[in-house]
């Protein structure tokens, strides 16, 4: 495939694998391209079990919206979606209230234009969005966000940030751009967020694996930025804390785990190497 496909949204890079469209084919999906196939094979290869991993990310993101969505919340701000797959935020939400609203954001066109198809093809798109943009500018997607008419800015919402804030690079504001959105929301609202994490890293069996894979993202247009336990916990400043807190995805209301794959991952929560947690704003 080349840039020139024209079954490719226009503005899709198909020169380099990307972070949406390879996380969409550990998952099973179908809006990648060879070159993330190819990615992902490779990345098997090398880390066996990453498509477990990428799964109990997913179910981190259904665990987390469930509870919101008990908890009075219905309506959401997912900031970089990536691809719709199975467990798309508006769908969890609405298997609890079917009154549930969502605006979805990602800065790659496939996401962007599956998306679209999606809340079209389900008849939602009036009660659902999805913008083409980039979580490093609040203001610009908070404006756009709300235009959408989708949420109301006076009651509580649901931000999200799961499964991409480790696409930032250390020289970005990171910690500061989650508080510019933070400050936004109206008191009563949620932060759900996950993170690659750089603790415990080297001590592990196959850290030789993790960093292979770490050296391969560096050569796809999203490289992967690892964070301590500290610097993700940082990101919840001012933010009351949900029980258990920040821990490993596995360690997150395992309760209520669906799949069988990622319960498995119950007995070494570390081994996913993400950390996770939930906020409220006072």
């Amino acid at each position: 495939m080349t840039t020139q496909d024209p079954e490719a949204p226009e503005g899709v890079d198909l020169e380099r694998p990307n972070a949406a469209r390879i996380y969409d084919w550990f998952l099973g999906g179908t809006a990648n391209w060879a070159i993330d196939r190819q990615f992902g094979e490779q990345a098997v290869k090398t880390f066996p079990m990453i498509k477990t991993v990428a799964r109990a990310g997913r179910d981190f993101l259904g665990r987390g919206v469930r509870y919101l969505a008990r908890n009075g919340i219905d309506q959401f701000l997912d900031l970089g979606s990536g691809v719709p797959t199975v467990g798309n935020v508006h769908e969890v939400a609405a298997s609890v209230n079917p009154d549930a609203r969502c605006v979805y954001v990602d800065n790659e066109p496939v996401a962007v234009a599956h998306s679209q198809i999606l809340l079209e093809r389900e008849g939602v798109a009036g009660r659902h969005a999805v913008l083409h943009g980039d979580l490093r500018d609040p203001a610009d997607i908070w404006k756009r966000a709300l235009d959408t008419g989708v949420l109301d800015p006076n009651r509580p919402i649901g931000l999200i940030m799961v499964g991409v804030l480790y696409f930032l690079g250390r020289d970005e504001p990171v910690a500061g751009t989650i508080r510019k959105y933070l400050s936004l929301l109206p008191s009563g609202s949620y932060f759900l967020s996950s993170h690659l994490t750089s603790d415990g890293l080297e001590d592990m069996a196959d850290s030789e694996s993790r960093e292979s894979i770490m050296k391969q993202y560096d050569r796809s247009s999203t490289p992967i930025h690892l964070r301590t336990r500290a610097e993700f916990t940082a990101f919840f400043d001012g933010l009351e804390l949900v029980e258990p807190g920040i821990v490993f995805l596995p360690e997150w209301h395992p309760e209520e785990m669906e799949s069988k794959a990622t319960k498995k991952l119950a007995n070494d929560p570390a081994f996913v190497g993400h950390l996770c947690g939930l906020g409220r704003k006072p």
